[in-house]
């Protein structure tokens, strides 16, 4: 099996996780450009009022920044409002004291690089659902349509218009936080499977 090749996310979507689950070796893209309304900088949770976006605030990039050097702004306090958001949607769920102090790092240390954040966000919550990966980071930019990887860096995207074929994941229904407001909602962050599924959650990606 060729190694899998996936962007940097916060917080990935489920879809992120199966692919890593399937994968022998999956190397990290960090020498592409950075892409805007992607999950390289946001993640969406379901909330009492549906499912909203949480985005982390980055520099202004131009077509020749790379997703390495891309650094986080502060020009709000951010974290705190993304704490706040996931608190509200998942201090009721069944898991959410059981993770939450692993996760807290995240919302209060003020990392410079988005990539950093996110590689540190990516082994964490690896740990957290017991899955054991061989994870690499590019050593350059591997090109497009390269027969040596299984390239899923457009495969998965907030957006079904920007997404191509490559990731074959199957949604498996569990019960949601707000499952009698709304039908079920497939492909949110792994928040949402890890704060509602517990110890389960690796087994339902």
């Amino acid at each position: 099996m060729n190694p899998f090749l996936l962007t940097t996310a916060y917080f990935p979507p489920i879809a992120y996780f199966s692919c890593l689950k399937k994968a022998e070796v999956t190397y990290i893209e960090q020498y592409e450009n950075f892409g805007k309304q992607s999950y390289r900088n946001r993640c969406e949770i379901m909330t009492a009022n549906g499912v909203i976006a949480l985005t982390v605030p980055v520099a202004k990039a131009n077509s020749k920044t790379l997703v390495k050097d891309l650094k986080i702004v502060y020009p709000t306090p951010w974290q705190k409002l993304h704490f706040r958001g996931i608190e509200s949607a998942y201090k009721n769920s069944p898991y959410y004291e059981y993770y939450i102090d692993d996760l807290m790092p995240f919302f209060e240390k003020q990392e410079t690089y988005l990539f950093d954040h996110n590689l540190a966000i990516l082994t964490t919550v690896l740990d957290l659902l017991k899955l054991k990966r061989d994870i690499r980071l590019t050593a350059d930019y591997i090109a497009l349509g390269d027969a040596n990887y299984t390239d899923l860096r457009n495969a998965i995207h907030p957006k079904a218009s920007h997404r191509q074929p490559g990731c074959d994941y199957i949604p498996k229904p569990y019960r949601q936080t707000f499952s009698d407001r709304f039908p079920f909602t497939p492909n949110l962050s792994i928040l949402d499977l890890l704060f509602c599924c517990g110890p389960e959650a690796g087994e339902m990606i």
